[in-house]
């Protein structure tokens, strides 16, 4: 029991840091993009939405690091389910997350693509090292083609705003404290994780789907809330969406990538693939279809998400 506790607290301190050190990574990095006199869009595409997903980065490499490619995969799996079912739900829930704007059709489009290549891994139980090259090759072709459409569209946002000072040599120092308390928090959530899986008996793989994705889809949670409350519901769903896209190519290309190949293991072709496939294909049908995602719906989303975790536990 002793051992438990001290794997809980190990989780619940990762999970701390992991979001002060998003926080941290974000707010000094659009400090120094603004004082670099970078587009304001330009920052909307790769500051705030990598920032989210560097807790989701730091778990996977650590975890893999670790030899426990269940949970990385897991975490990914779990974080784009979470995403899209507890995130968009909550922000629907809430009334915000309506008004999509333009743009959404082209992310839509992306995360479907991104999650057939997610099956087609799962299902071969495999990513090579050279296919997560392609996939993060993949990556900044959609960045790139992103950015140059909306350029176009002339879709640009406001300054973007941080709580520092408009101060480089106080925006460099916080962004790398950040830095450095998500790798700490991802070494402690996964030997957390870890140790809770051997001290309960269950299986690294579920609690990859659901404590870790859990907790590191926490700063994606609360920048789409954010948003959507300011009546910004296309950084909301947008948000969402970019996340899902940098999770399925970004993080698993850049494990994949690192590791020399990474192994899924079969259960996860069983079940938890297709709850991304259902889920992920639910949204983007949604929005395709122009249709309103709203309280009704989202509350929906919410309590398939809670049933989902209920089930993993089963």
């Amino acid at each position: 029991m002793a051992l438990a506790e001290t794997d809980g607290m190990l989780v619940i301190a990762g999970f701390v840091l992991l979001m002060l050190g998003g926080e941290f990574v974000v707010q000094g990095a659009i400090t120094i993009a603004n004082r670099l006199k970078v587009p304001p869009l330009l920052i909307g595409f790769t500051v705030v939405a990598i920032g989210t997903s560097l807790p989701e980065l730091a778990v996977v490499l650590e975890a893999v690091s670790e030899g426990t490619p269940e949970i990385a995969v897991g975490a990914v799996l779990g974080s784009n389910v979470a995403n899209v079912m507890l995130v968009l739900g909550t922000a629907a829930l809430l009334g915000a997350a309506s008004d999509p704007g333009p743009g959404i059709r082209r992310d839509a489009i992306a995360v479907a693509v991104a999650t057939v290549i997610l099956l087609a891994a799962v299902l071969i139980g495999e990513i090579a090292s050279q296919f997560g090259v392609l996939m993060l090759l993949g990556l900044a072709a959609y960045y790139t083609y992103s950015y140059r459409a909306s350029k176009a569209d002339g879709n640009d946002v406001e300054d973007s705003k941080s709580w520092l000072p408009d101060n480089v040599k106080l925006a460099i120092p916080t962004t790398v404290a950040g830095g450095y308390m998500i790798w700490t928090g991802a070494q402690m959530l996964v030997e957390g994780a870890t140790g809770l899986a051997t001290d309960y008996g269950i299986s690294e793989s579920v609690i990859g789907l659901s404590i870790v994705a859990l907790g590191t889809s926490l700063p994606e949670l609360a920048v789409t809330l954010v948003a959507g409350l300011r009546g910004q519901g296309g950084v909301a769903i947008g948000n969402v969406l970019g996340s899902n896209v940098i999770n399925i190519l970004g993080i698993l290309g850049v494990a994949s990538t690192y590791a020399g190949g990474l192994i899924v293991a079969p259960e996860f072709a069983v079940r938890d693939i297709w709850i991304v496939v259902l889920t992920s294909g639910f949204i983007v049908a949604m929005l395709l279809d122009e249709r309103h995602i709203g309280r009704r719906v989202g509350a929906t989303m919410v309590a398939g998400y809670l049933a989902y975790m209920v089930f993993l536990y089963l």
